[in-house]
């Protein structure tokens, strides 16, 4: 099973909130209409902030807001902010680990082809689609929405 980790989930909703409630916002704000803690906010939001998808300003104002508009973030950059570059398996190009099978694996250089189809799908879904209940993902209909629940990691039934 490919599972995003706890961090990148917590990313993924904290940006969701930014953008549906646009604007410059704080990290004591976020972690409230959220529910994370606080000091995972503050670290997500400096992580987010040095890979170029918030803004930090200072300031009796200041806060964070999004960097660009919701349409133009995709679910990739986010994945790889918090957790690198996308990959199923070690054994693949610019991977920083490597296998002791690698070099007589009839797999090497294999996984390579899944991982772009993989990442190809996550860039091809927005911030923007994160948040409109309105917009289908890859043509499935989005399950009901559930309030202000964080319903963000849903799959949809097929």
């Amino acid at each position: 099973m490919v599972r995003l980790n706890k961090l990148t989930d917590y990313a993924v909703v904290i940006l969701a909130e930014m953008a549906q409630a646009g604007g410059v916002t704080t990290a004591s704000a976020l972690a409230a209409r959220t529910g994370i803690p606080g000091p995972t906010v503050a670290k997500l939001l400096k992580i987010l902030a040095q890979r170029g998808l918030t803004l930090a300003l200072r300031g009796r104002a200041g806060g964070y807001g999004l960097s660009r508009a919701p349409t133009a973030i995709n679910v990739a950059e986010i994945i790889e902010a918090i957790e690198g570059p996308v990959a199923v398996a070690a054994c693949v190009e610019g991977a920083l680990e490597n296998c002791e099978f690698e070099p007589v694996c009839a797999m090497n250089g294999h996984w390579n082809r899944v991982n772009e189809v993989i990442r190809r799908a996550l860039t091809g879904v927005t911030l923007a689609d994160m948040v409109d209940a309105e917009t289908p993902a890859f043509g499935f209909p989005r399950p009901p929405a559930k309030g202000r629940e964080r319903g963000l990691g849903e799959t949809p039934a097929i």
